[in-house]
């Protein structure tokens, strides 16, 4: 299928802007091929996805890029890469493997990219506007911006989004275009108790059903609160991107292509309603769990997406409550939460940094516990109150995982052992 393309794009192909430029241009044309994308479009921010060291290839692309002269031509983030770079050496992280996370990141920043290092994105720098096309990777970003900020992405893999905002310019198909972001199914929740409803976990939980629901289909939710917080649909997004393909969901009322029923379906109708209850939720959420209440624990983990500054705050909340009992954290459990600079920054200015510190809380940067080893061989249960580590922790770190509130973790780390708040899932 032949593309239609632009003066510019022709320059870029003819090499007019360098052979990386050239390089760039040449896949998002076969890119749009393989779509069956008839023309391309311009997009006005990048975030990339492809600067975790995952390979020998994906360090060769980017520093090939870079060599070539490469230059991003819009605003680009960096999503979180493999290591914490001012702190790696404390979490005994191989020297060799150090060096080419490195090498990586330079390669990504000599290229223009803006070194935010974080896989949430929306929270921290240059967050885009409703209605803005933009190139994003990251599962959990290309939800978040599609869905609650209403800005418009595809699902851009790695090395895609780089070339993406090297061109400014991607296929012009899939959720770009306002026909395909039509809802398909309607999601009801049904007799689901506020009490529920109010808590972090219910949108952990109910992420990771929409995931298993939904398929390559777009879900509109009726009955979800309006007032549902950042970090909130920030977990909700993590969990339904990874149980599912979820790209793009609309809460009727709360998202901004949503006020309405009809607005969501764009004046259609469902293909299909499926109703949600509590036990549908509690189905969902011991799906999120390997490990058992009682076992032995080894490391709690936070921070999947990025923890913010307010989710700071409630830590430090919780780890008061603990230290005020004269409780601390149990001998052999780590405690490990993950975030970006941009808030570190925040929690430096702020009064409680050394109170989680001192409890035995390490916090790294920039990076996600998949992409560094800072886990150990010896690892075998662990913690988390993030739906998207506890659907990938079994397979990618090889442990058995127990999902629970921030709560529930804390009280953990204490305690030694898995100890969850059960009642409120059990009746409404």
């Amino acid at each position: 299928m032949s593309v239609k393309l632009s003066k510019h794009d022709e320059q870029f192909l003819a090499g007019q802007h360098g052979e990386a430029a050239q390089m760039a241009m040449r896949i998002i044309v076969r890119m749009a091929q393989v779509h069956e994308a008839a023309e391309l479009m311009d997009v006005t921010q990048a975030h990339i996805d492809g600067c975790g060291l995952l390979s020998e290839t994906g360090l060769e692309f980017a520093e090939t890029l870079a060599a070539k002269g490469a230059r991003v031509s819009v605003p680009t983030t960096l999503n979180m890469g493999p290591l914490d770079l001012q702190n790696w050496r404390e979490f005994g992280i191989d020297e060799d493997f150090a060096g080419k996370a490195i090498r990586q990141a330079k390669a990504y920043t000599d290229m223009g990219c803006i070194p935010t290092w974080t896989c949430a994105p929306y929270q921290s720098y240059l967050t885009p506007r409703f209605g803005q096309q933009i190139a994003w990777g990251e599962s959990n970003a290309i939800c978040y911006a599609n869905s609650v900020l209403g800005a418009r992405t595809n699902r851009y893999g790695d090395y895609m989004d780089i070339c993406a905002a090297i061109t400014g310019r991607v296929p012009k198909c899939g959720l770009h275009l306002t026909e395909n972001r039509k809802g398909q199914i309607l999601l009801r929740l049904v007799d689901v108790s506020p009490a529920i409803m109010q808590s972090n976990e219910f949108y952990v939980v109910l992420g990771h059903l929409l995931g298993s629901l939904a398929e390559s289909k777009i879900v509109v939710i009726d009955g979800l609160a309006d007032d549902a917080s950042g970090d909130q649909l920030k977990a909700f997004c993590a969990a339904a991107a990874s149980s599912g393909q979820v790209a793009l969901f609309h809460a009727i009322g709360l998202t901004p292509e949503a006020s309405t029923f009809e607005q969501a379906f764009q004046g259609g109708l469902p293909e299909r309603t499926i109703d949600i209850t509590l036990s549908d939720l509690a189905r969902a959420r011991s799906e999120l769990s390997t490990a058992e209440e009682g076992d032995k624990l080894d490391l709690i983990v936070l921070g999947c997406p990025h923890f913010s500054f307010d989710e700071f705050r409630e830590l430090n909340e919780l780890v008061l409550a603990q230290t005020e009992e004269s409780k601390a954290l149990s001998p052999g459990v780590r405690f490990v939460v993950i975030s970006s600079q941009t808030s570190y920054a925040l929690l430096q200015r702020g009064d409680f940094l050394d109170a989680l510190t001192d409890f035995g809380i390490e916090i790294t940067l920039d990076t996600c516990v998949f992409h560094t080893p800072m886990v150990s061989q010896d690892t075998k249960v662990i913690m988390t109150n993030s739906g998207k580590c506890a659907y990938y922790a079994p397979g990618e770190l090889s442990v058995q995982v127990a999902f629970g509130s921030m709560k529930d973790c804390v009280e953990s780390a204490v305690q030694g052992q898995v100890c969850r708040e059960e009642s409120r899932w059990e009746k409404s």
